[in-house]
């Protein structure tokens, strides 16, 4: 009889050790991914390429890998988390819904943390800081424009929902275009002459002009370029609205990237785009 009572408490005691084991499997499963949302189609911030190549990173679900700025920051972020970092390439008008849904813990793509964006999403410290510029045909005449005057009754256009839409405003008698889904297709209404030029951020300038000896890069004297806000020209991780030890441990390892090491990564990013993006 004592030899059944043994047997018994030893097993009760090794289920108990397995759904223990299992639980903190699951839940260490969990806590140990850091999910990062981008387009994946935004150089020199976030692309997508077909092999790890230059430490690109796997993307969610399939076969491709994430390449870019964002993707060094995010790695950056996961290691000082003690974080296992996945990529999920999402749309732009995606992004804020997909961390709300909790789909996502962190929007790393280049997003600045303006006003009305806010409102949905809390925002880390600056990851990066750029001006505004306007890419357009090179031989064309934009291409020396040194202010918004220059482009009067020119046909500009930005990506949706972002600050670059609203800025074209400030040009006078412009002709506002549409606004387009991303960069690669406003890249190929530049090339095409649909339009004369779209706002960008200045590092995406430098790589158009990289990838495509097409493009020119039009820059503003002091003075006579787009008005902004220091928010609307910095680039911040945004996360879901309440998430404050997210929030603390994403700063705190920002806090321990020096400005030099983030010039290099931009460097680096804007040398390693592949030639089509």
């Amino acid at each position: 009889m004592k030899k059944f009572v043994k047997l018994g408490i030893c097993a009760v005691l090794m289920m108990a050790l397995c759904i223990s084991v299992v639980g903190c499997g699951k839940s260490g499963d969990k806590a140990e991914k850091f999910k990062v949302g981008m387009e994946c189609g935004y150089p020199p911030f976030n692309w997508t390429q077909l092999d790890n190549s230059n430490g690109a990173v796997p993307i969610a679900g399939s076969k491709e890998f994430a390449g870019g700025y964002d993707v060094e920051i995010a790695k950056k972020l996961a290691e000082g988390m003690g974080k296992e970092l996945v990529i999920v390439k999402t749309k732009w008008d995606g992004l804020t819904p997909a961390v709300q849904s909790g789909t996502i813990d962190g929007i790393i793509a280049g997003m600045s943390p303006m006003a009305d964006r806010r409102l949905t999403l809390d925002f880390s410290d600056y990851y990066y800081s750029s001006d505004l510029v306007i890419v357009v045909k090179k031989g064309s005449k934009y291409e020396k424009a040194t202010s918004l005057k220059d482009f009067t009754g020119a046909k500009i256009t930005a990506q949706q929902n972002t600050f670059h839409y609203t800025v074209i405003d400030q040009i006078p008698d412009v002709k506002k275009q549409t606004a387009m889904a991303d960069f690669p297709a406003m890249r190929v209404s530049l090339e095409s002459g649909i339009i004369d030029g779209y706002v960008s951020e200045k590092p995406e300038g430098v790589s158009a002009t990289s990838a495509n000896a097409k493009f020119g890069m039009a820059e503003f004297a002091k003075g006579q370029g787009f008005e902004f806000t220091a928010d609307d020209i910095a680039i911040s991780v945004g996360i879901k609205k309440g998430n404050t030890e997210l929030l603390n441990n994403i700063n705190k390892v920002l806090a321990g990237i020096s400005q030099e090491q983030r010039d290099e990564l931009m460097k680096n990013a804007i040398l390693n785009q592949p030639a089509s993006q």
